[in-house]
């Protein structure tokens, strides 16, 4: 017997499956994302926790797996729904275990690495400097059976060394998730993603006239049932998490993060962009971006403007918008006049000298 199972708070696993039995094997075909997950040791569909069951994948997997010979059974509860910020708090304690123990798996490949390297320095200590194979020698056996162990145990210290490199890395990166997820650019655009599908609920939920003369804005009904609950769900998860991420990033203004708009440029002042140090000429203020001048030969200035970027075919017609995300200052036109006056300035005196 195979049980799907789905709850708010551990998604969709599959109980009842033994190694080798062949379901694994099933649902890896179906490309549903179906993953075995050596934590809990079941198989399970992926990034399906803390959402509403995908219905169609399990559907789907159950067919499958009753086409193969197995008796499946679902059971499907959406009632035990936890908060946002629980969630989310889990996934950094899963974050700081990993970083954990992937700092522990590098530390003993490092030490196997380095076992295996000094066993192959004690084996060469006992050959003596640039002593040739003794051909017919009584030692010629043990000698080559050396050079075998010594090619074997490098071998083996530099795929300890790479596996202690790649756990080191995977560390790193379990370290500086929560950093990365809690990134006010990434935090910004996030929103903005969960906003636009909280319309896309709400315009199901209620429904949308259809426009005349026109094939492809028929009108939708209010959605009804079962499928009404499921979306009314939806709709408060949604707003859940978009208040959480409003928190976060009230919290970083409150110490001091600036969060850019329209309102503070105008045509005329300098943006620079975030990670780079350039300064680029705004051209247009847009209500979610800045249009500043691009060419080939950006990377290679500190100040950018119409003026001095190219293209293969001459001066550069190109346009980049820079959302207000990815913005880290602001000058006016008149400060960057002084700041170009003074480089040229410093020009003219290396010169002259």
């Amino acid at each position: 017997m195979i049980t799907i199972t789905h709850t708010h708070a551990d998604g969709t696993l599959i109980d009842g499956s033994r190694k080798g039995d062949g379901v694994y094997e099933v649902l890896k075909g179906l490309r549903d994302n179906w993953r075995y997950f050596p934590s809990i040791r079941q198989i399970g569909l992926g990034q399906s926790r803390d959402r509403n069951a995908s219905t169609h994948k399990i559907s789907r997997a159950a067919e499958a797996l009753r086409n193969a010979g197995h008796e499946v059974t679902v059971e499907i509860d959406e009632s035990q729904r936890r908060s946002f910020a629980e969630a989310e708090a889990e996934r950094y304690e899963r974050a700081g275990n990993r970083a954990e123990r992937f700092g522990e798996y590098a530390g003993n490949a490092e030490a196997r690495s380095d076992a295996a390297y000094a066993r192959v320095r004690e084996i060469g200590d006992g050959i003596p400097f640039g002593q040739p194979i003794l051909v017919g020698h009584h030692s010629e056996r043990r000698h080559r059976r050396d050079i075998e162990r010594m090619d074997a145990g490098m071998r083996r210290s530099i795929d300890e060394n790479r596996k202690a490199e790649h756990y080191e890395r995977r560390a790193a990166v379990a370290e500086r998730y929560r950093d990365n997820r809690e990134s006010i650019p990434v935090t910004l655009r996030r929103i903005e993603k969960l906003e636009a599908d909280a319309r896309r609920v709400q315009r199901e939920l209620d429904g949308t006239p259809g426009q005349r003369n026109s094939a492809y804005a028929a009108e939708i009904k209010p959605a009804s049932g079962q499928y009404r609950e499921r979306l009314l769900n939806s709709a408060a998860d949604l707003a859940d998490e978009i208040a959480y991420w409003r928190g976060i990033v009230s919290a970083a203004e409150q110490n001091g993060v600036k969060l850019w708009s329209r309102a503070d440029f105008t045509k005329g002042d300098y943006v620079q962009m975030r990670g780079s140090g350039r300064w680029y000429l705004v051209e247009r203020v847009n209500a979610k971006s800045l249009s500043v001048p691009t060419g080939n030969n950006v990377h290679s200035l500190a100040i950018v403007t119409r003026d001095n970027v190219f293209h293969a075919m001459g001066p550069s017609q190109w346009t980049h918008k820079l959302p207000y995300e990815e913005v880290a200052g602001r000058k006016p036109a008149a400060e960057m006049a002084e700041v170009m006056a003074e480089v040229e300035r410093r020009k003219a005196g290396m010169a002259a000298s």
